[in-house]
């Protein structure tokens, strides 16, 4: 066997051939440059769409829920009967996670955790005149709230550390601002649900990008939240942990809340709808590439086979000076790889330009401010698997043609003729 020979045999049937060959390749080029342009900027998309829940989101949130007493005073009462309790109202436990700072460094200790911040989460009424709006205070860690939920990316307007540096100072929620006429510098009051009013002063805005968050969440520091409860410096309602691998989150909130006899919630349990809805995007972009790589497939495939037909004579020809039905098969499979590899390669190239060119189509909504163009993701794995396909796809449309033309009987052709 001559691959030198049967390559050069090979080039000269493309040639001969050259629109049809042209017409395949260009598919093959169209086909790689959609599908990985596609999945780029559907992924690109999704990361977008992930990062606006779960850049904000806690990996694993401690928290103590208000729930019923399960042990009412009936029970502990008589034990010898079964008791039929209606209506049962939350007792009045705690909101405050206890010795929440030991608990604080021993997340921080454990090699699994990323890192750990405190909150406290309070139930407000914005005052605006004569209305009550409700509302909610965060109380954060300026400094580990920007370094682990990338707080400074939704600031719009004003700079996060203001919380620290400007007394009673407080971040407003775009939507809660608008709705409040609220200005930069202006002083707003507040009440808590126990009653304690507090005015803050206003150094900034925050858009999330969601509009039912945006309407009644504000920032402040955890000190300030402090003051305006009436609650001491150990005073803390959560404890966000962020972790290296979200894959652990579930398996960690069962455990550590059964060691720290705390709630707990993981990020993967609280935004399961959320996943799932990115998983059916990236499935239904994937299904859509592989179909246009599939369909180019078809093309090559009937290019192979007209040729077949127009070149039966050279093909008994061949195999009449002694080429073996394996050498013609090699020649078409060489055909089909050739035109693979080429298009596929400027595919890739093309699908490349592609999504730099939709990374610079302007994107600015009101619902996203820190967004300003069309978001792609060039994951190399996505022009990896476009590669593989090209080749894998292009190799078998040209093997069945390929295996036809191998076992054409050359006495036949050359009587017909």
């Amino acid at each position: 066997m001559k691959w030198g020979l049967i390559t050069e045999l090979a080039w000269a049937l493309m040639v001969a051939r050259g629109k049809q060959t042209i017409v395949a390749g260009v598919g093959v080029v169209f086909s790689i440059t959609m599908f990985v342009a596609l999945l780029g900027f559907m992924n690109g998309l999704n990361s977008m769409l992930d990062g606006l829940i779960l850049n904000r989101t806690p990996h694993i949130r401690f928290y103590n829920e208000v729930k019923p007493n399960p042990n009412q005073p009936i029970q502990l009462f008589d034990r010898e009967t079964h008791h039929v309790i209606r209506s049962i109202k939350p007792s009045a436990s705690r909101l405050d996670i206890h010795n929440s700072g030991p608990i604080m460094e021993s997340l921080s200790r454990d090699p699994r955790v990323l890192g750990v911040t405190p909150r406290i989460t309070a139930q407000v009424f914005y005052n605006v005149g004569t209305i009550d709006i409700t509302g909610v205070v965060n109380g954060v860690d300026v400094a580990k709230e920007a370094d682990l939920f990338a707080f400074e990316d939704y600031v719009t307007t004003g700079n996060v550390q203001d919380l620290n540096n400007t007394l009673n100072s407080v971040i407003l929620g775009k939507g809660a601002a608008d709705r409040m006429l609220a200005e930069i510098g202006d002083l707003i009051q507040v009440t808590t649900a126990q009653g304690n009013r507090m005015q803050l002063k206003v150094v900034g805005y925050f858009q999330s990008g969601l509009g039912d968050v945006d309407n009644v969440q504000s920032y402040a520091s955890i000190n300030t939240v402090q003051k305006m409860l009436g609650e001491p410096a150990s005073y803390v309602t959560d404890i966000q942990v962020k972790l290296h691998d979200l894959n652990l989150a579930p398996a960690m909130a069962r455990e550590l809340a059964e060691v720290y006899q705390v709630d707990a919630d993981d990020i993967q349990t609280v935004n399961a709808q959320f996943e799932t809805g990115t998983q059916v995007r990236s499935l239904i972009s994937y299904a859509v590439g592989i179909t246009l790589l599939v369909v180019s497939g078809f093309g090559i495939y009937n290019i192979l086979n007209m040729m077949i037909y127009e070149k039966m004579d050279t093909i008994a020809i061949l195999k009449a000076i002694g080429f073996s039905g394996r050498d013609v098969n090699l020649i078409f499979i060489i055909i089909a790889l050739i035109i693979g590899v080429v298009g596929g390669a400027l595919g890739l190239v093309f699908g490349f330009l592609a999504g730099l060119g939709i990374e610079r189509i302007p994107f600015e909504t009101e619902a996203l401010p820190t967004i300003k163009t069309f978001p792609v993701d060039f994951n190399p794995k996505y022009y990896v698997i476009a590669g593989v396909f090209s080749i894998v796809t292009t190799y078998f449309a040209g093997y069945f043609p390929a295996k036809k033309a191998s076992k054409i009987d050359p006495v036949d052709i050359i009587r017909g003729k």
